[in-house]
């Protein structure tokens, strides 16, 4: 509804003349909105705690017939045997060693890549790359796990004879690819976020453009460089589909990344798909493994958080 507009009768001035309907609408939109924008962000709260209470209740009922100092000291992960062993480390050390080489792969080209398309690459060619780079990140994870099972694997095993056809460390390179995106868009949008002006003072100083980017940019932007190594991190820990396929099923501690180890998500992912009884041990263990898998990716973010307020720049 407009609002009229009417000739104040002291000044001649045009005066806006608003109804009590038009007020009375204003408010009921105003209210709708606010109720609609908290619902939004509850939500994501909601399922947050929804997904909490689901572990922690069903890993409690885990706990209360495993002892939880063999279940972080015990080297071996047999919940389906006869003779039956619950060390999460073993599954803990696979999920470490592939998401290690990710990162040792995703870290160094994710942070040459976002200088470059901060610093160098002309608007056309930025343009360009970064729509690519969304396409990886829309690649469906079977692709990529049959990818480095069927392709890479074979192509490995050429130059590294004693690599296993299951192993972690094709999966963790290709977990590297998988994070790359998350890495580049993060930390390419903090270096741009530092002002022009310190570029410039570099510049006036006889700094070359790849001085001003290790000296000045990447300083300037270290909270935001840091929070996307973490973030990747996170990515890679939680990662499913191609370690499930590329790294094997058996759990045994991960030394050697030639040979082939299972990870948390690798072992929840088979242990759902088979016959195991609902409410048995075997069963409960998907829910002590999610939720240590949980408290994992949620230390890697109070790390992310904590290292975003210490080093954050206001400018």
């Amino acid at each position: 509804m407009v609002a009229p507009v009417s000739p104040d009768s002291r000044t001649g001035r045009l005066r806006l003349t608003v109804s009590p309907v038009f007020l009375a609408r204003r408010r009921v939109v105003d209210r709708i909105m606010r109720v609609v924008l908290f619902l939004s962000a509850a939500l994501s709260v909601l399922v947050t705690a929804g997904i909490v209470y689901v572990l922690l209740s069903e890993s409690l009922k885990f706990f209360a017939q495993v002892s939880i100092i063999s279940f972080l000291t015990d080297t071996q992960w047999t919940p389906v045997f006869q003779d039956k062993h619950f060390g999460i480390m073993t599954l803990v050390s696979g999920t470490l060693v592939s998401s290690l080489i990710a990162l040792l792969v995703a870290i160094p080209a994710g942070t040459v890549l976002a200088i470059y398309l901060s610093e160098f690459a002309r608007p056309q060619v930025r343009e360009t790359i970064k729509p690519f780079l969304e396409l990886i990140a829309g690649v469906p994870t079977v692709a990529f796990g049959y990818f480095a099972l069927l392709f890479l694997t074979p192509i490995f095993q050429i130059f590294i004879p004693g690599l296993a056809g299951f192993n972690l460390l094709v999966p963790g390179i290709v977990m590297g690819i998988m994070i790359l995106p998350y890495i580049v868009s993060v930390s390419e949008d903090a270096m741009r976020a530092v002002p022009a002006e310190l570029r410039e003072g570099a510049y006036a100083l006889g700094f070359t453009r790849l001085q001003t980017a290790t000296r000045v940019v990447i300083p300037g932007a270290f909270s935001g460089v840091t929070a996307a190594y973490i973030l990747g991190m996170s990515r890679a820990v939680g990662e499913t589909m191609v370690v499930a396929i590329a790294a094997g099923q058996q759990a045994k501690l991960a030394l050697n990344p030639l040979e082939g180890a299972a990870t948390i998500t690798s072992y929840i992912v088979q242990i759902s798909l088979g016959d195991v009884p609902h409410g048995s041990i075997a069963y409960l263990t998907i829910f002590a493994a999610g939720m240590t898998l949980f408290l994992m990716t949620f230390a890697f973010n109070i790390l992310a958080f904590w290292l975003r307020q210490k080093y954050r720049e206001v400018y």
